[in-house]
């Protein structure tokens, strides 16, 4: 519950920062007539978008198990994640593009480049409260790792694909402010166009690796070491498990799959192993809250 509780932190955070962020910056686009402005504004409401889905993924993902879905729904949230990487590609990625090419044979010149410049400082400043706020939840649980080896190891692609927009508009800020200023300096529009193409590649790239890493969740991804590591220390301590052969995990979502074929002690009727079999169960779920399945196989060496 608390991994839920700092998912549904981090979203609003980012969710209140983008919507501020996007008003604000239309008003500046309009006005200054900036193509880095409005690539900038398109990516702050595509990721308000992209913080509905994100909340609608968690809400599905807690849905119960059914006979058409008898795991569950938990891998729902990553079907929204990987959704809110393809937007992020294409609406602000590839609208960015768009918006710099087109820019770069039309554009009439910035109008009022101050005020772009204003809008951009303080949206850097909201976005990097935004960032900061994820950042604190995610250290909550990344257990002393570094930022990068949680991204690799999580689990939790709402966390993930928050963490990248937020680093992905903060260095989407910093590249519109510095071609508004260089156009500004040299008085030429060529610079804010060139912002706009940077911007969008830099939301492909950041997109890619999202959902690169969402995908490996979506097809059916193990947990991560140390929880595996866990469960096979508390298998092996077992006295009705002689020895574990094999131990699979597969993460659904915020729910845990366990499937466990092990060599059991020997027993002298079938109704004890069924009750140590039951016993090693239900104490594997007190361990771990996670887990919501466990499938356990008694069977020999050979």
């Amino acid at each position: 519950m608390s991994n839920q509780n700092a998912s549904v932190k981090s979203i609003l955070f980012a969710l209140l920062a983008n919507l501020g962020i996007a008003i604000t910056k239309t008003i500046a686009a309009i006005i200054t007539g900036s193509g880095a402005m409005l690539a900038e504004s398109i990516h702050s409401y595509a990721d308000c978008g992209n913080q509905g889905l994100l909340f609608l993924g968690l809400k599905a993902s807690k849905k119960k198990p059914d006979p058409e879905h008898p795991l569950g729904y938990g891998k729902e949230i990553y079907f929204w994640s990987f959704i809110v990487a393809l937007i992020l590609f294409s609406m602000g990625g590839l609208f960015s593009i768009y918006e710099g090419i087109h820019k770069m044979s039309s554009h009439e010149g910035l109008k009022s480049p101050v005020i772009a410049i204003v809008v951009l400082s303080v949206s850097m400043v909201l976005e990097a409260a935004s960032l900061y706020g994820c950042i604190t939840q995610i250290n909550k649980l990344r257990h002393n790792v570094s930022l990068w080896t949680w991204f690799k190891n999580s689990r939790q692609s709402e966390l993930v694909v928050v963490l990248g927009e937020d680093i992905a508009a903060l260095l989407g800020l910093f590249v519109a402010l510095i071609s508004v200023v260089l156009s500004m300096i040299t008085g030429n529009p060529i610079f804010d166009s060139i912002g706009s193409i940077g911007i969008g590649t830099l939301l492909i790239i950041i997109s890619f690796f999202i959902a690169i890493k969402v995908k490996n969740l979506l097809i059916g991804q193990s947990t991560d070491n140390e929880t595996r590591l866990q469960i096979e220390a508390f298998l092996n301590t077992r006295p009705e498990i002689e020895r574990v052969l094999n131990l699979i995990t597969i993460q659904l979502g915020p729910q845990l799959m366990v499937a466990i074929k092990a060599k059991m002690t020997t027993v002298e009727s079938a109704a004890q192993l069924i009750e140590n079999i039951n016993a090693c169960e239900a104490d594997l779920k007190k361990i771990n809250g996670t887990i919501q399945w466990v499938f356990f196989e008694p069977d020999n060496e050979n």
